[in-house]
């Protein structure tokens, strides 16, 4: 081949390379224990119910927050209020609200009670970006997860995903223990507080149509008031929409 057929030939090959990375985007995924996200952003995992919350921008202010006895008393009955059947379509609905609930809990001692949706570029101390974000998902699924209140999910490394056109962007990552299947939990779609979104990882960020992910309606204390049996114990109910209004 001549010279110049194997300039052609390597720009063609060249070509390929960058439309592929173009249209299909790459991903990264580093893998490993939970643990090694922490130290990569020099943040403390979790300690017991102890956790650190980050925020100003890629884990640059942190602070301490621990959940109390009542604090996972009252999760558990979140949880198994909004798991409607022992699946884990059913748990990750429930890991949405409880998410969702810890965020509120956590906010006014943190600092982060006004963060808006997940924002790269401001640093501003109590806003969040992704990787705050996936931090203090990753943390409250491994409150979760630590205190029993995962069946059917295991808490793995928060993984980023990223094409040409968009920056990195990064969502806690939950297992499901019998299939295998790996969901990501992005809490950045919304301000604090709000449901995250929980789909396959496969379909997060990047989707065939480049959909956005929509967030699980949070659940009011009305829509509670409709959904709730009507025979429910007025002790629990009223427990339920306690949780629901912090």
């Amino acid at each position: 081949m001549s010279g110049f057929g194997i300039a052609y030939h390597g720009a063609r090959i060249a070509a390929v390379v960058f439309i592929a990375f173009v249209t299909c985007g790459f991903t990264f995924r580093p893998g490993g224990p939970p643990e090694l996200h922490f130290k990569e952003y020099n943040a403390a995992p979790p300690r017991g119910n102890t956790i650190t919350v980050c925020h100003a921008h890629g884990c640059q202010k942190q602070e301490t927050f621990t959940f109390t006895a009542s604090d996972i008393s009252d999760l558990a009955v979140l949880m198994d209020y909004v798991r409607t059947g022992d699946t884990p379509g059913a748990e990750r609905k429930a890991i949405g609200y409880a998410i969702a609930w810890m965020e509120r809990r956590v906010g006014p001692a943190t600092g982060t009670a006004k963060d808006r949706a997940s924002l790269g570029f401001f640093n501003a101390s109590g806003q969040l970006d992704c990787v705050d974000e996936a931090t203090n998902a990753t943390s409250y699924l491994l409150v979760l997860q630590n205190n029993g209140l995962l069946r059917h999910h295991r808490v793995i490394r928060p993984f980023s995903k990223a094409s040409f056109f968009r920056w990195p962007h990064f969502a806690a990552m939950i297992k499901e223990r019998r299939s295998g299947r790996v969901f990501a939990v992005d809490s950045g779609v919304g301000p604090n507080g709000t449901n995250p979104s929980i789909q396959l990882a496969s379909k997060w960020y990047i989707d065939e149509g480049n959909a956005a992910p929509e967030p699980t309606e949070p659940l009011t204390t009305a829509a509670y008031r409709r959904a709730a049996p009507q025979k429910r114990s007025d002790d629990l109910g009223l427990l339920v929409q306690r949780i629901l209004s912090e």
